[in-house]
């Protein structure tokens, strides 16, 4: 199954479904995939590399169906997916470092001012990861900032 850093591969492009498909649309798009690369049903004249290719491929559509057949690891994946999507999708403004904010005494956190007359807002608790995205107060900038090590 997918480790909790999040998905390796994308198990619905490997089954050639999306996470709208139903569990008979994934299984018919399964048998139809694990049967085309099933290793005793290739050519005889196919060459070695694209054997390998076929196994490969036979090994991740097995895999693919063993994630998304089970309700639960299907959940946990498509949660793992959105995560991943909501990490990427922020456009970023900046880049920027920890020692480039200003340290707010009063109210505890770093602040760093955005071109459009709003801040950006980080607060101590937020500084887990080595880099953060943080979003403007005022407008929907976004800049990138990475903790000093």
């Amino acid at each position: 199954m997918a480790d909790s850093s999040g998905p390796q591969k994308n198990w619905y492009s490997i089954l050639g479904a999306c996470p709208t498909d139903d569990i008979q649309e994934l299984k018919q798009k399964y048998q139809k995939l694990i049967l085309m690369f099933h290793p005793d049903k290739q050519r005889p004249d196919v060459s070695e590399g694209e054997a390998e290719q076929h196994m490969q491929r036979f090994i991740d559509v097995d895999q693919a169906w063993k994630i998304l057949s089970n309700e639960e690891s299907r959940k946990e994946y498509n949660l793992q997916l959105r995560a991943l999507e909501l990490k990427q999708s922020w456009p970023v403004d900046a880049h920027i470092t920890l020692n480039e904010m200003n340290w707010d005494c009063d109210t505890k956190c770093y602040t760093y001012s955005c071109r459009c007359g709003g801040e950006f807002i980080l607060e101590k608790d937020d500084l887990q990861e080595l880099e953060t995205i943080v979003c403007c107060d005022s407008c929907s900038l976004s800049i990138e900032v990475k903790k000093v090590t």
